[in-house]
């Protein structure tokens, strides 16, 4: 186990693209963040580390949340200052939070609620210490995740559509947000790229895609984006492909190993490009989960290592240049964030907001 957490510190030291390297289009050289975006961006992202020190609960922890806290963790730790435990309480003391809150079967989580999203994003945290004596408390979060995934065990075969998915924790439907988060929780903490855990989720993500020729889930469109669980998106009551949803399907099958050239990577990031914007949440009315959104887009915006994006309409966009310049837009004066047009699924708490928005930030400035 040690030295799978120093193989992954190794892949961390660069940055989260780093650990799904992948060859530069022939745009990369350039297609780089314009220098004024990048040196305001730098300016963004401090202020808004600055107004998370300023509310941080005594306790360490933000609004008492093991993962609002675990992402607070990782803009601090993911942002070009590269702060860590050295630096002090406000690092130090919000792990402490988060190890206070290790439950007996592994999982790291305040309460029962959230198991899965918590746990993961715990894990990320903890692993970007670079500190491996978290590796015990690590293995434990490894265990729980892969023992919630529906298999066999729970009566379950492969045909079942549900079959390889990860949910909350406290319920028995699985989806792609859970699923997304629990595998990058395993991918960005060296969990064993040959345990069964990676070719179930691959069949279960593989449901979650709108394309007939790989999905034997019955009525479903043939899009290539993906919906937020098989067969059933989480905003209307159908199917349809969304933005939050595709990033995700796409960078899930990343984390398990899938090739870039896979035609299911290939449909989605069709999707992707047909559907390209940063002014709203593709196929999501109201602009709900917007920083959610933006979050997952740059993630697999690095992941895929193109900087640059065809839309359906033949324009060529720099996806950093229009991710940081719209994330800049939306920053309130003292230095947080908030979603202006709709604050479902938490988007009106600033401490979650604002971490998603550095994370983001901290990713663009990556080249």
């Amino acid at each position: 186990m040690l030295k799978s957490i120093r193989k992954y510190l190794i892949l961390a030291a660069a940055g989260t693209a780093v650990a799904f390297a992948v060859a530069p289009s022939a745009h990369a050289i350039e297609a780089k963040l314009d220098p004024e975006l990048r040196s305001k961006a730098r300016t963004a992202i401090a202020e808004g580390l600055h107004y998370l020190r300023g509310v941080q609960a005594e306790d360490g922890s933000w609004k008492k949340s093991v993962g609002i806290t675990a992402l607070a963790v990782r803009a601090f730790m993911e942002s070009y200052r590269g702060y860590n435990e050295s630096d002090g309480a406000f690092i130090t003391r919000p792990i402490a939070y988060m190890l206070a809150n290790i439950q007996s079967d592994g999982a790291i989580s305040e309460s029962n609620l959230n198991k899965a999203y918590n746990t993961a994003t715990a894990m990320v945290a903890l692993a970007g210490t670079k500190n491996a004596k978290y590796q015990d408390v690590i293995a434990g979060a490894q265990k729980f995740l892969s023992v919630l995934q529906i298999d066999e065990g729970d009566g379950y075969t492969r045909d079942h559509r549900y079959y390889g998915g990860i949910g909350y924790g406290n319920q028995e439907r699985p989806d792609l947000s859970n699923q997304y988060l629990a595998l990058e929780g395993l991918r960005m903490t060296a969990f064993n790229p040959k345990d069964p855990v990676w070719e179930r989720a691959i069949l279960f993500v593989t449901r979650c895609q709108n394309r007939t020729e790989s999905n034997d889930t019955p009525g479903i469109a043939n899009d290539g984006g993906f919906s937020y669980r098989p067969g059933q998106s989480s905003w209307t009551d159908g199917n349809e492909s969304y933005g939050a949803m595709t990033h995700a399907g796409l960078i899930s099958l990343i984390f398990a190993g899938v090739d870039k050239s896979d035609p299911r990577i290939q449909a989605a990031w069709k999707w992707i490009a047909a559907n390209y914007t940063v002014d709203e949440h593709p196929g999501v009315a109201g602009r709900h989960t917007l920083f959610y959104y933006f979050e997952a887009f740059a993630k697999t915006m690095s992941a895929m290592g193109e900087p640059i994006v065809k839309d359906a309409s033949g324009v060529e966009h720099n996806w950093r240049n229009d991710l940081v310049a719209k994330i800049l837009e939306l920053q309130r004066k003292d230095g947080s964030w908030i979603n202006p047009y709709s604050t479902r699924e938490w988007e009106g708490i600033p401490e979650l907001i604002t971490a998603r928005s550095v994370i983001a930030l901290n990713l663009a400035l990556r080249e």
